[in-house]
This record gives C-alpha cells, sequence and structure tokens, in this order.
C-alpha cells in the first residue's frame, strides 16, 4: 500500500476523511443493530448518534497517538472488533430475547457456547443472520477503500486534537439534549438500566454505563426517604373507591391490622458500613401485617419448580390437565408477571431471592458469597427441614454448582453430572417427568419435612417436531387433540406436557402416601418463551398468547401456581390484583408462618395491606390502578377507576426505591451487614430441628380469600 506526501490542501480533506472513518463506522453499526433487533427509532436516534460520534472521536483521538501506520491498522481492527461485539450480541438477543451485559456474556458465554452452540450456529445460518453479518462487517470493508495520506510533523501535532474536542463537543450537546428530554433522559441518568439503555442510546454507550456501574459502591443508591412510607401507601390508594381490604376465613370477616406486623428486632443504630442510605430506607419503611393466610401452610413440605419457559398458555384442560387442575384448585393468580430481565438465571433470581436480576447474568453468582438470610432454603433450614436443589440439564452451568450450594438446602444441589445421571436420559432438552420420578422415590419421599427446589428444562427451546427431544415425545398426543397451531407453537406446547407428567406423578405419589394435605408445590416461569420467534417477530408468542403483544408488560404476563392437597375441596382464593414472582418469597415466607422482616425484601405478601404495585428493570409499572411505561412517561389507566392526584410521581418514585433496593440487595452483602455471616448451613439445620413444628389440621387452610380487586374489580 502506499503512502504518499501531498499538498497541504489535499492533506487536510484526505486526514479529515481517515479520522472519521471510526466514528462514521459505529454509528452505522449501532443502525444496523436497532434494525437487526427490532427496536424503535424515535427518539433514540439523536441521543444515538450524538453519543457514537462521541465515543468514535475519543476512540480515534487514542489512536491517533500511535504512528501512522499502525494507527491505520489500528483503526480497522477496532471496526472489525466492534462489528464481531455487535453481530454476538445480536445473536444472543435473538435466542434469549434480552440484552446481555459484559459480565453476563463473559460469565456465561462458556456455557452458553457448550449448551447452545447448535442453535446460536442455526441462527447465523438463516438469510437474516447471514444478511446482519454482511453488515455488521461492511463497515471494516468499507474502510481500506479509504486511503492514507502523509503530511507533515506539524500537521499531525495540530490534527490529533480537534478529535478528542469534537467528542467533548458531541457529548455535552447529547447530555443537554437528554436533560431536555423529560423521562426518556432520565433513563440516561437515574433511571440507567442496560436493558433500557441498549435500544434507547446505543449498545456502545451502554457497555461503557455497564462497566462504570460495576465501579459503583452501597453507598451511591439513594431512595425517597422523606416522606412516611405507611401513610404514603395509604394516600396512593385512597382514591381507590373500594371496599375495605378483608380476608373470609371459615364465614368471618377479620381486619388484618388485629394480627401485628412481620417484623424483626434489629438495631439499625449499631450498624456500620456503607449502607447508610439503605438503612434509612428500610427504617422509613412501615411493616405489613401479618393476616388470616398467616402460617396457614407452617410445618407444610414445599416444593419449589422454576418452570423453563413456562407460560400462562402452557395450562390447559385438554394437554396439561394436572396443570390445570393445580391452577384452578390451588391459589389463582390472574395478573402474574414473570419480567424478562437475564435469560433463565434472571428468572432463578426474581424466584429464588426475590428480587429482579439488577446484574444480569451475573446477579445470581454474586449471590454464591453473601448471606442469603431470606431464601426459602435458609428460612426452611432453620427449622430443621431437609433441603435439596436440582436440575436436569449440566450441573455446571451458569455456575450453579456454586451457586446453588448456598441456598440454604442443607443436602446441596444435584444437576447433570453430579447425580442426576442416575435417574435421567442425556437428551435435549432433558425430561422433568425423569428428574421427578428419579429424585422423589429415591432421595427424599421418606425425609419429611422436606424442602425441595427444581429448575425444569423440559419446556426448553427450540420447538419443533424433529429437533426437541420433548416435542417429539408427546407429539402423538398433541395431534390427537386435534389443535391448529404453527409447528413452533405446537411444538412448545407439548414439551410442557412433560413438566404435567411430573406433576401427575408427584401429586400421585403425595396423595398415595397421604402427604398430598401437608405439601405444597409452587410454579413460576423462568422467563417468557423466548424460545419461539427466533426472528424477534414476536409472531408466534402473540399466536400462543391470543393477541398482538405490542410491549414487554404484555410479553411477561404468566402465571403462578401455589397448590396444596389441603386448598382442593375449598373455595378458591382468586388473587386479581397485579403480582410479580418478587412477591412469592415474602408470601411464601408469610404462609408458611416463618419469622421474616417485610421491610427487607423488595416484593410484598400479596395478602396484606402493601400497595399492589410490580414493576421491571425499566421502571415500568402495573399496579391495581393501571400501567406506566417509562420511558416514554406514559399512565394508562384501568378502565372506570378514579386516579389519585400526585399518584402516579408517588408511585414511580416508590418503584425507583425498589428497584435501587434490589441492586444493593443482589450486589452488596446486605443481610450479611444485618445479620453477620451465614453459619455453616448443616449446623443450621440442626440446630433447627428443634424448632420444626408439625403442620397444622389441614382445615387451617379451608379459607376463602377476597382481594381488594374482587370485591370491586375495575
Amino acid at each position: 500500500m502506499a503512502w504518499h506526501t501531498v499538498d497541504n490542501t489535499e492533506t487536510e480533506w484526505r486526514w479529515t476523511l481517515e479520522h472519521f472513518v471510526l466514528p462514521l463506522s459505529l454509528f452505522f453499526i449501532e443502525i444496523v443493530f436497532k434494525l437487526a433487533t427490532g427496536t424503535a427509532f424515535v427518539p433514540a436516534l439523536l441521543p444515538i448518534a450524538l453519543l457514537s460520534f462521541a465515543i468514535g472521536l475519543a476512540l480515534e483521538f487514542l489512536i491517533s497517538l500511535l504512528p501512522e501506520r499502525a494507527a491505520w491498522w489500528v483503526r480497522r481492527i477496532a471496526i472489525l472488533v466492534i462489528g464481531v461485539i455487535f453481530a454476538i450480541e445480536y445473536f444472543v438477543f435473538r435466542e434469549f430475547k434480552v440484552f446481555y451485559d459484559i459480565k453476563t456474556v463473559l460469565g456465561g458465554a462458556g456455557g452458553v457456547a457448550n449448551q447452545f452452540g447448535g442453535e446460536a450456529l442455526a441462527l447465523i445460518l438463516t438469510p437474516s443472520g447471514i444478511l446482519f453479518i454482511v453488515l455488521f462487517i461492511a463497515p471494516t470493508v468499507a474502510s481500506f477503500f479509504v486511503r492514507p495520506r502523509r503530511q507533515s510533523a506539524h500537521g499531525l501535532r495540530e490534527k490529533k486534537w480537534p478529535s478528542l474536542a469534537m467528542s467533548a463537543g458531541s457529548l455535552a450537546v447529547c447530555l443537554g439534549v437528554l436533560l431536555a428530554m423529560g423521562p426518556f433522559g432520565e433513563t440516561f441518568f437515574s433511571r440507567y438500566n442496560f436493558q433500557t439503555s441498549v435500544p434507547n442510546f446505543g449498545l456502545a454507550t451502554s457497555l461503557i454505563k455497564d462497566v462504570q456501574a460495576g465501579e459503583s459502591s452501597a453507598a451511591e443508591y439513594e431512595f425517597h426517604v422523606e416522606r412516611e412510607r405507611s401513610t404514603s401507601a395509604v394516600a396512593l390508594r385512597a382514591g381507590k373507591k373500594l371496599a375495605p381490604l378483608v380476608f373470609k376465613v371459615v364465614g368471618s370477616y377479620i381486619d388484618t391490622e388485629n394480627f401485628g406486623p412481620n417484623i424483626m428486632d434489629i438495631d439499625f443504630d449499631s450498624l456500620s458500613g456503607d449502607f447508610e442510605y439503605t438503612d434509612a430506607y428500610v427504617q422509613s419503611l412501615s411493616a405489613t401485617s401479618k393476616n388470616s393466610m398467616t402460617g396457614i401452610f407452617q410445618g407444610y413440605n414445599l416444593i419449589f419448580i422454576s418452570g423453563e419457559a413456562f407460560s400462562a398458555e402452557a395450562i390447559r384442560e385438554d394437554l396439561t390437565p394436572t396443570l390445570y387442575r393445580m391452577a384452578t384448585k390451588g391459589i389463582q393468580f390472574t395478573n402474574y408477571y414473570q419480567f424478562a430481565s437475564a435469560g433463565t438465571t434472571g428468572g432463578e433470581c426474581a424466584n429464588i431471592f426475590g428480587c429482579l436480576a439488577t446484574e444480569g447474568g451475573e446477579s445470581v453468582k454474586g449471590k454464591a458469597y453473601h448471606n442469603n438470610y431470606f431464601t426459602m432454603g435458609n428460612v426452611l433450614n432453620r427449622l430443621g427441614y431437609n433441603g435439596w436443589a436440582f436440575h436436569n440439564n449440566t450441573y455446571t452451568y451458569y455456575d450453579r454448582d456454586i451457586t446453588h450450594n448456598n441456598l440454604g438446602y442443607n443436602n446441596g444441589f444435584m444437576g447433570y453430572g453430579n447425580g442426576m445421571e442416575e435417574y435421567v436420559e442425556w437428551q435435549w432438552p432433558e425430561s422433568d417427568l425423569e428428574m421427578v420420578k428419579g429424585t422423589f422415590d429415591n432421595i427424599y419421599c421418606d425425609a419429611e419435612p422436606f424442602n425441595v427446589y427444581y429448575m425444569s428444562v423440559s419446556g426448553h427451546g427450540g420447538y419443533s417436531w424433529d429437533g426437541n427431544a420433548m416435542s417429539e415425545k408427546y407429539y402423538d398426543e398433541y395431534q390427537a387433540a386435534g389443535l391448529d397451531y404453527s409447528e413452533p407453537v405446537g411444538a412448545y406446547l407439548a414439551s410442557n406436557m412433560d413438566l404435567d407428567r411430573a406433576m401427575e406423578y408427584l401429586i400421585g405419589q403425595l396423595e398415595e402416601r397421604g402427604m398430598a394435605d401437608h405439601t405444597v408445590i409452587v410454579i413460576s416461569a423462568d422467563h417468557f418463551p423466548y424460545g419461539l420467534d427466533a426472528d424477534g417477530s414476536l409472531t408466534y408468542l402473540s399466536e400462543l398468547y391470543g393477541y398482538n403483544v405490542e410491549n414487554s408488560i404484555q410479553r411477561d404476563h404468566n402465571r403462578l401456581i401455589i397448590w396444596s392437597g389441603s386448598l382442593e375441596d375449598q373455595e378458591p382464593i382468586v388473587v386479581n390484583e397485579p403480582v410479580s414472582a418478587c412477591d412469592i418469597l415474602p408470601t411464601l415466607l408469610n404462609m408458611f408462618g416463618a419469622e421474616w422482616d417485610s421491610r427487607l425484601l423488595p416484593g410484598r405478601d400479596v395478602f396484606s395491606e402493601a400497595l399492589p404495585v410490580v414493576f421491571n428493570l425499566s421502571y415500568d409499572w402495573v399496579s391495581d390502578l393501571g400501567t406506566y411505561f417509562a420511558d416514554s412517561n406514559t399512565f394508562i389507566p384501568n378502565e372506570g377507576v378514579e386516579i389519585p392526584e400526585g399518584y402516579v410521581e408517588s408511585t414511580t418514585r416508590y418503584v425507583e426505591d425498589k428497584v435501587n433496593f434490589c441492586a444493593v440487595l443482589l450486589e452488596y452483602d446486605y443481610y450479611g451487614h444485618i445479620f453477620g455471616d451465614q453459619g455453616d448451613v448443616q449446623a443450621v439445620h440442626d440446630a433447627g430441628k428443634a424448632n420444626y413444628v408439625p403442620p397444622k389440621n389441614a382445615g387451617s387452610a379451608d379459607a376463602e380469600v377476597e382481594t381488594e380487586s374482587e370485591v370491586a374489580e375495575p
């Protein structure tokens, strides 16, 4: 390649073009990424353009410090690396329907590559996959057509600094624009979240902000503690013209205020560390009351299942009759959400810890080294329960061999590779029925009281009749039902039949052994079925749901099952108010009569008087009065309700505090700060045997619960 010396006029033009190769390439790649992931261009296009040029020009300044031959090559290598990073993130999004932050990609890349290498290759070899790879790499190829030109040493010294000045100017303009954009701009500042930041401000900016966020401390999280929370919650609900919240128990109405609060005696003044703001926030909260559902499952066995890609639509009387039985004869949650944040591990985070996965795929991994005082594993371990955690896929996947051994289950974690292979055939996906049958029959059926956690896998994508072992297994039964769904949706429904057969076997064994009336089974999804619609169009998901899915709130609707044999002959318990996975843990703690502090969990006991608000990491929220979308500052009230003055603003601040609290709980050892280091799990279990209280008479669950929304549904 020739390097030429030309007159100063031509040198100025040629070097200006060369210096803009990197920022122009980054902007082009960001636009391709938005097209590929199907996110909106308005109002994101302007900030993405300004931020792309700011980042690109800053990189250009650093590169221009190198000798010019080296700089020429480094520019093109940088453009290629950027294109590859964007391509990887695109295919991750195609597979998991969420954006993966740096820690998630680096922490889980090995497992993802090993488990889903074939699926990733299938995505790449599609026409759209090939097209977008070409587009991501195109700027690298185009950059070779920009010919380098030499200029004088004096010219070089003068040309290094304009790129840095233009970068700072572009960033300053962008920040000014964002400050003027109201709630949309706030998602760049106080409401930053990786999932929201990527479509709003670009992947490059989000990756940089993600690195910055990783350097924060607990002391940097601030909360709105200037107002009294107990009166705030009442004020927020004051405009709702409904009857008082009551519970109907054996024909009697009981006021929840007579039960006393779910609170622990914690001396916050004696604590020290970086949690000053968090401690003040917790103390500003009013504990919620115990109620007629407190302790109805005291002493019961517990089986908790995180159902892989489970959905409300997987519950069908024709295909999954046992799941249908559990959903209609257990506690019915008609307005339930499992918000997607980091794939399977994000859903497990919400199910197990009662927190949204603010740290992406690293959220659970970080908790492996914390005091996880409030998990059902630890809480029931302190009461002498025999505990196990199980998974029917590779036991090291997502580092579960580390994380799931610190959930409080005194007998530890078993997956495929450290014991599960004795019961489960290796295929893809593996069978939930085989896992449940093998573990119940051979491990815990005679070990009451038991507390068991399952992470299932049989409902995993991709969904086809010839590439999914569970879909193939139930193909004939699905066809016999005479349903008219597309192959992906039909294969999805068929794959969930294995979880149904697992529950059929489990309940049958519990009933045969006389254990069903004092055993609770909980089923929650890990995430929506993102294995449908690999092209990102949500076409198949809309087909499954029966309506056009237009936003993440609709996408993440789901169904929670809480079932016990003691509930089957009673009047249905129906919860119509919004509930999310973060609410499962406090609700179970209350129902099992455990010692807990309602101020120390982001979710709520759904049978308490707490404000019924669920929220995602984008600061969107759903309440009993309506739905709020944060980036557009849009509140859509439910039909026929009256909205109190200041309700949206107060609830939004309430949600901001909840998201910050999730972050503190997951990223820092807050429970260690409160309760000290976690003791030896087996020693705690042995000491807890003396505290075990046998199940109450099954009649104690003879309750019909009326939630506010049942008294006068909006």
